[in-house]
């Protein structure tokens, strides 16, 4: 059974890290970078440069999984062919797609050309570059920062951002760049409830982020951001540095006649994460769109990606065994979010379907304590 497992993302990763050599079963991955990133670290690595990656060779060793690195361009299903952006044609019996999201910029004039992404690891380069060349003598231009978008990327990055900029106002004897946080909706971190979110929002005032919830971002150019009220009123914010967190969309890139998309251009499955009309093909992570328990879409995060790989990597050994797949029954075990430091907040899952509200410290722990078990899982 030749199996390709496209993209070593959260998704991507934890199947292959379930896999083991199995006869009959051919198992590749195809990924562009010869490492894997913690997406969710993306923000530490943007403000303090810190290591976001794990090389891959290491953590398929004795899986029985080949690594090819390569970029996909188009995934036909109708033909089960991969084509690679070097032209090569890649074939297959059961086919895995992980390959995540793009930045989803809404059509929203010169946002695309001008403002940068926190989606990969040259992303958080450019702007850790930034910040260092704002607080550099030679810096000549406008020093500020607008993020758009205050879900979970958007206020994790100004959180970090904020204590970059205190450090190095210290260090250089520079005054802190301005940090104008901008939401079209009404609140900041939509996610959490009304008491975590109003500790978050404390905590970016008290970093002196300017946050401005519903504000429309309408218009991008090279150093400014056009925003507009509820009430309709225009104003323009200078910026040096322009960062959109605001919204994923699915990777347009696979294709097929029977192919179901829903919102985000997710590609909707069946219970064993199984494209619908294609029975060999896997689609997880954020590229799938599969359903909770209530028959709600499940959210596209990290630990739901990691959920969905490892039950892909089993339900393979199961196919190459011939054995029943097993459904898809998933599970949110909670949402930290990070503050900056040793600071954050979130909530843990309890028996009988209740909820811990935690902050501070133990919330940070928490929220590391995750990625302590994503770590432990892939290795």
């Amino acid at each position: 059974m030749k199996t390709l497992i496209l993209g070593a993302g959260y998704a991507g990763l934890a199947v292959a890290t379930k896999l083991k050599p199995t006869p009959g079963l051919e198992a590749l991955m195809v990924e562009q970078n010869a490492y894997h990133t913690f997406e969710t670290r993306l923000h530490e690595a943007a403000a303090h440069n810190t290591r976001v990656t794990l090389p891959l060779a290491p953590l398929l060793r004795g899986t029985g999984v080949e690594l090819e690195q390569a970029q996909v361009d188009h995934v036909d299903l109708d033909e089960k062919e991969v084509k690679l952006k070097d032209g090569r044609v890649l074939t297959y019996d059961t086919l895995v797609v992980g390959l995540g999201s793009v930045t989803n910029f809404y059509r929203i004039p010169g946002l695309a050309e001008n403002a940068s992404e926190l989606k990969q690891l040259s992303d958080a380069d450019e702007i850790f570059n930034f910040v260092n060349r704002a607080f550099s003598s030679e810096y000549q231009g406008n020093r500020d920062i607008v993020v758009g978008g205050a879900g979970l990327t958007g206020v994790e990055l100004v959180t970090e951002l904020a204590q970059r900029a205190a450090l190095l106002s210290k260090e250089r004897g520079l005054p802190p760049f301005n940090i104008y946080l901008v939401e079209a909706g009404p609140k900041i971190l939509p996610i959490l409830d009304e008491g975590l979110r109003a500790k978050a929002q404390r905590t970016l005032e008290e970093y002196g982020i300017h946050i401005l919830v519903g504000h429309r971002l309408m218009q991008a150019t090279a150093d400014t951001v056009t925003v507009q009220t509820a009430s309709g009123e225009q104003k323009v914010i200078e910026a040096g540095k322009i960062i959109w967190t605001g919204g994923i969309q699915a990777r347009d890139i696979v294709s097929g006649r029977q192919l179901e998309k829903g919102p985000g251009g997710r590609i909707a499955v069946d219970d064993k994460l199984r494209a619908k009309g294609y029975p060999e093909v896997f689609v997880i992570g954020d590229m799938g769109l599969a359903l909770n328990q209530e028959g709600k879409p499940v959210p596209t995060t990290a630990q739901h990606a990691g959920q969905q790989g490892r039950l892909t990597g089993k339900n393979i050994l199961r196919l190459a065994r011939g054995e029943e797949l097993d459904a898809y029954e998933p599970t949110t075990l909670g949402e930290f979010v990070s503050l900056g430091g040793l600071m954050a907040v979130g909530w843990m899952k309890l028996p009988w379907n209740q909820k811990l509200a935690i902050t501070g410290g133990i919330a940070h722990v928490m929220k590391r304590a995750s990625e302590w078990r994503w770590r432990a899982s892939i290795d």
